[in-house]
């Protein structure tokens, strides 16, 4: 490990200080320059074990994290939640409990109810990793995000980071916004009433509920797709046509930005409804693919940083 790392488990940003997230990026950094330079495999975690927990459906993150686990040589158990013992009746905590014992040693969790993972950690000798607790956090989405923003921007400190669309229900955007702040960018979000979060005075951002106004002048610009399985009914009570009238980025929108903008989104990307497909796939402005390529090597910074503690 490059630096001491404290933490046991990685639960969220917000308890991470500056100097954690630099020691995270700087190992990530250095992952990236050597997945293309050396054979894929590397065999620091070997005789370590990996086991995904995803209560949720998910492609990117998943698999992004058993990528980077066996890339460092860890073993990696995919646990099939529909034919766990939980559809027997078994709790969460029994059940993790259970491959606790089995000797994991580093659990990572993604649930749709906010804190799991934080419910969890005071139970195991693993570490645990959130990979995504409901609309609370989304960790390692922000540290690779950040890593983006800091290899095209060359610093964060100052930066106008624009995030738009369903921020009341993202962890992404929650998990970005306390890691912006960290750092001194300026933050604004950028949602109809209907998607802003009741407690947005509180998040150290600026608001806007005009899509031009908000990306004006932006170094950054995240968008993000609508959490439709996280919406009450009745939230969302415009037609996706409408809504990407108002709020879908184009070409056309994207003028009102710095020239050098960069564009983001955490995926899945819904075309032509947050942004347009054309804009998705312009390689002046998006770093879409950028983002899932950094995924890996940020994981693997934190599993390596995690499961090389002696924890067991």
């Amino acid at each position: 490990m490059a630096k001491k790392f404290s933490h046991r488990h990685l639960l969220d940003i917000e308890r991470l200080s500056a100097g954690d997230i630099d020691t995270i990026l700087a190992l990530a950094e250095s992952n990236l320059k050597s997945l293309k330079n050396t054979p894929k495999k590397a065999g620091k975690l070997q005789g370590k074990t990996l086991v995904n927990l995803f209560f949720e459906p998910s492609t990117r993150t998943r698999t992004s994290f058993e990528i980077a686990a066996k890339r460092l040589g860890a073993d990696v158990v995919n646990i099939l939640i529909d034919q766990s013992s939980t559809k027997k009746g078994e709790s969460l905590l029994d059940m993790v409990e259970a491959i606790d014992a089995l000797g994991a040693n580093a659990l990572v969790i993604r649930h749709a109810e906010d804190g799991v993972p934080q419910f969890v950690a005071p139970h195991v000798k693993a570490s645990v990793v959130n990979a995504g607790d409901g609309k609370h956090e989304h960790p390692t989405q922000a540290l690779l995000d950040a890593l983006v923003m800091r290899r095209h921007k060359k610093k964060l400190k100052g930066l106008t980071v624009a995030i738009c669309g369903d921020i009341q229900h993202s962890r992404v955007a929650r998990s970005n916004i306390h890691l912006l702040n960290k750092y001194g960018a300026k933050v604004r979000i950028i949602a109809p009433s209907y998607f802003m979060p009741l407690d947005f005075k509180n998040m150290k951002v600026e608001a806007f509920d005009d899509l031009k106004k908000g990306i004006a002048g932006a170094d950054v610009i995240m968008m993000l797709r609508i959490q439709h399985e996280r919406l009450g009914e009745g939230e969302f009570a415009v037609s996706l046509k409408e809504y990407s009238r108002d709020f879908g980025l184009n070409h056309d929108k994207l003028k009102a930005a710095k020239p050098d903008v960069i564009v983001m989104h955490p995926g899945p990307v819904n075309r032509d409804v947050e942004i347009s497909s054309d804009l998705a796939d312009d390689p002046k402005f998006s770093v879409i693919r950028e983002q899932v390529q950094t995924g890996v090597a940020v994981r693997m910074a934190v599993l390596d940083l995690l499961m090389s503690q002696k924890s067991r």
